[in-house]
């Protein structure tokens, strides 16, 4: 028996050196929370601040594409959110590599951030495009659609768990494309609260 526990102790040592050369694996749950919090904070801001019974901003952008000071506060708003959600994910990312004793930037890194730029790079021109003819109420919707197309092309490299997220974010940023006038509770949902359940059942599953 002790022969048999050695052997199956060895296969796992190698399952697990395997892994770790092939995929990424120093996502942090905490990240994900956090992301989802600053999501949800922004969403409450911009609803507050863009968002009032007399506001057109969705609506009637067509025939007067050019970006208002609304729009702007609303762009710099969401580029905030962005820049604190990533500086948070390489920020423990990177805590937790050094936790584990792994380098951050690895080859399996490298390759789920190339598979995460080509639906981002790509999702960003159709976005500025989308602002450039003032059609602002897809934002919400394309933001969500190219972000879960993103995560499903790079799950292959990291947390299964990954690819359900994106899934999901695919799902819901369909939806808001054709419920658009609640396209921001859609983005609140897809970016607030699937990132909070993503992170706890993260941090849960590799982290405790």
């Amino acid at each position: 028996m002790k022969a048999e526990d050695k052997y199956i102790k060895d296969i796992t040592e190698i399952r697990s050196m395997m892994e770790r050369s092939t995929k990424f694996i120093s996502l942090s749950g905490l990240s994900g929370i956090m992301a989802g919090i600053y999501a949800l904070v922004g969403a409450y801001i911009a609803h507050r601040l863009f968002f009032t019974e007399n506001n057109s901003m969705l609506f009637n952008t067509i025939d007067r594409p050019e970006i208002t000071s609304e729009m702007e506060n609303l762009i710099i708003l969401a580029l905030v959110i962005l820049l604190l959600a990533v500086g948070t994910a390489v920020a423990l990312s990177l805590k937790k590599s050094k936790k584990d004793g792994e380098k951050l930037w690895n080859p399996a890194a490298r390759r789920v951030v190339v598979n995460m730029a080509i639906p981002l790079v790509s999702g960003g021109i159709f976005i500025l495009i989308l602002i450039s003819k003032g059609l602002f109420g897809f934002l919400a919707p394309a933001t969500l659609l190219f972000y879960g197309l993103a995560l499903v092309n790079a799950s292959k490299f990291t947390f299964e768990e990954i690819r359900s997220l994106g899934i999901v974010q695919i799902v819901l940023g369909l939806l808001a494309f054709y419920f658009i006038e609640f396209g921001l509770i859609f983005w609140a949902l897809g970016f607030g609260l699937m990132h909070i359940v993503y992170g706890i059942v993260m941090h849960l599953k590799y982290e405790k």
